[in-house]
C-alpha cells in the first residue's frame, strides 16, 4: 500500500451525461478489487446514489468530492482521507467534464477536481452514433484546458468489430490512446427514476449482479494494466489528509462550542446520536458520522422502515435524504417510531433533518400521516428542484447561530406547505432569494443538503446540545 499523497489515481470523465461514466468507473473499481487491490472510490459532486454502487464495487465506503459544497481547498484533503491505506483510487466525474456549478466557471466540475488532484483523466465516449468524428470530439476535450491531462479514451456502446476498427483508426491518427472498448451490453444497465439511479439499498441483490456485470465487461474490454500504469503517473499531492478531530479543533470562531478537551470522546458523557438509514434514507456523507464521533457522540444507525423505536438512550437524531415518497406507506405504518420521533422532538432534543428527513417530520406526505413534528404538509410535484444554493442561517438553531453561511444542494420533486407562524432555517440565494426550512425548539429541518466538512463546528454544536438538552 502507498501513502495517500502518492496513491495512483484516475478520474473517469465524459463529454456529457449518459456516456457511461458510472458503468466504467464502477466496473473499474470492481475489476481492480478483484485483482486484490485496495480501491478508494470517489464521486465528483453532490450525488449520493453512485457512491452506493462504488461501495459495492470496492468494498469500501464511497466518498464525494464537491468543490462547491466544501470549497476547492478541501478536495485534496478529503481525497487523501478516503484514500488512506489504498493501492489505487478511481474518481467518477459528474455531467460533462467541464460542466460545474451554473454561472461559476469551472467550479465543481470534473476538470477542476482532476486538476486539484493532479490526476490523469480517462474520457468515456459514447461512440454509438459516430466513427471518424470521435477524433475531433476527443481533440476538442483534450485541448480545451491544457492543465487537464487526458491520458486515454474508453469507447462505449461500440456496435461491431468494423465500428471499433474505424474508431481506432481515427484516434490513432489523433494520437490518443484507446484504453478500452465496450460493446452495447444491456445487462449492465441499472434502473433509474426521476432523480437518477435507484439506490443500492432498494435493490441490493440486483445491484450486486449489476456491479459484477460491470466488472466483467470492463475487465474484458479494457486494458487494466495500461490503466494502472496511467494511474501511477498521477502527481504527488502536498498537504495533509483531512481528519475529523483536527477539523473540529480548528473550527471557525463563528461556531462557538466547548473547549477541545471538553468535547473529546471520553467517560464524561458520550451521547447517542441516532442516524436514520435503510432504504428510505440513503443520502448521507460518511464524514458526517465521522465528525459526530470525533465530537464525542456515539453514532448509531437505525432503519425507520423496520425499527419500532429509536436506539437506546437516543439524545439526538439526524435524518438525511432519500426517497421517503417511495416508502411513504411503510413509514406511515410504523406508528410506534413516528410517535417516538415526535416525543424526542417535543422534549427539545436536537433533531437535524435534510430533504427526505424534512418530509418525514411533516404532518403528512401525500395524505399519509408522518411524524407530525412540523406544522406542514408535503406532497409530490411534477417540478424538479435541482441545483447548488448559497445559504445563510436566519435563525439560531442546534446546527449554527444566525448569520452562519453555508453552501447546499437541492434535489427533489416535492413541495412542503408550512402552517402559519413557522420560523425559517435559511435565507437562500440561487435562483432568486427566499427563506426556506424550519427551526423549532431543537429541530432544524430543511431541503438543503449540506456537507459538514465545510463547517465542522456544526457537528460540535449539535453534539454539545445533545449533552445539555
Amino acid at each position: 500500500m502507498t501513502s495517500p499523497s502518492s496513491v495512483p489515481r484516475l478520474v473517469i470523465a465524459a463529454p456529457s451525461s449518459g456516456s457511461g461514466k458510472t458503468t466504467v468507473a464502477t466496473g473499474l473499481m470492481a475489476a481492480f478489487a478483484a485483482r486484490g487491490l485496495a480501491v478508494s472510490p470517489h464521486k465528483v459532486g453532490p450525488d449520493y446514489i453512485d457512491p452506493g454502487y462504488h461501495s459495492l464495487a470496492a468494498g469500501r465506503v464511497g466518498r464525494n468530492l464537491d468543490a462547491y459544497l466544501c470549497g476547492p481547498e478541501l478536495v485534496a484533503p478529503l481525497f487523501l482521507h478516503g484514500a488512506r491505506g489504498c493501492d489505487v483510487a478511481v474518481v467518477e466525474g459528474v455531467m460533462g467534464m467541464f460542466d460545474g456549478a451554473a454561472g461559476e466557471g469551472e467550479l465543481a466540475s470534473t476538470a477542476q477536481v482532476a486538476k486539484l488532484l493532479r490526476a490523469p483523466v480517462v474520457l468515456v465516449v459514447d461512440a454509438s452514433s459516430q466513427s471518424r468524428s470521435v477524433a475531433a470530439l476527443v481533440h476538442g476535450f483534450a485541448s480545451w484546458d491544457p492543465q487537464v491531462r487526458i491520458g486515454g479514451v474508453i469507447l462505449n456502446k461500440v456496435a461491431s468489430d468494423r465500428h471499433e476498427e474505424l474508431l481506432r483508426e481515427a484516434l490513432d491518427a489523433a494520437g490518443t490512446p484507446v484504453l478500452g472498448v465496450l460493446r452495447r451490453a444491456p445487462q449492465v444497465d441499472t434502473p433509474s427514476r426521476h432523480l437518477g439511479l435507484v439506490p443500492v439499498a432498494e435493490r441490493r441483490a440486483e445491484a450486486v449482479e449489476s456491479v459484477a456485470a460491470m466488472a466483467a465487461q470492463v475487465a474484458r474490454g479494457c486494458d487494466l494494466e495500461a490503466l494502472l500504469a496511467l494511474a501511477r503517473g498521477a502527481g504527488a499531492l502536498s498537504g495533509a489528509a483531512w481528519d475529523p478531530a483536527e477539523a473540529l479543533s480548528s473550527r471557525p470562531a463563528a461556531l462557538p462550542g466547548p473547549s477541545a478537551g471538553d468535547a473529546a470522546p471520553g467517560p464524561r458523557h458520550r451521547p447517542v446520536v441516532a442516524l436514520a438509514g435503510g432504504p428510505a434514507f440513503t443520502f448521507s456523507y460518511a464524514e458526517h458520522a465521522e465528525l459526530l464521533t470525533a465530537a464525542g457522540a456515539e453514532a448509531v444507525v437505525f432503519d425507520p422502515l423496520r425499527d419500532g423505536r429509536l436506539p437506546d438512550a437516543t439524545a439526538g437524531l439526524v435524518i438525511g435524504g432519500g426517497f421517503p415518497e417511495v416508502y411513504a406507506a411503510e413509514l406511515s405504518a410504523n406508528e410506534p417510531l413516528r410517535k417516538a420521533v415526535a416525543a424526542l422532538a417535543e422534549s427539545g432534543a436536537p433533531v437535524a433533518a435534510e430533504c427526505a428527513g424534512l418530509l418525514y417530520l411533516c404532518r403528512e406526505l401525500d395524505g399519509l400521516p408522518m411524524c407530525g413534528v412540523l406544522d406542514a404538509r408535503a406532497r409530490m410535484s411534477e417540478r424538479l428542484t435541482l441545483g447548488y444554493r448559497d445559504a445563510v442561517a436566519v435563525s439560531d438553531s442546534v446546527l449554527a447561530p444566525a448569520g452562519t453561511r453555508m453552501r447546499g444542494h437541492e434535489f427533489h420533486r416535492t413541495v412542503v406547505e408550512p402552517g402559519a407562524g413557522t420560523v425559517p432555517a435559511w435565507g437562500v440565494r440561487g435562483p432568486g432569494r427566499r427563506v426556506e426550512g424550519f427551526v423549532q425548539q431543537g429541530v432544524h429541518a430543511s431541503y438543503l443538503h449540506t456537507h459538514w466538512a465545510a463547517e465542522p463546528g456544526v457537528a460540535r454544536r449539535f453534539v454539545e446540545r445533545c449533552r445539555t438538552s
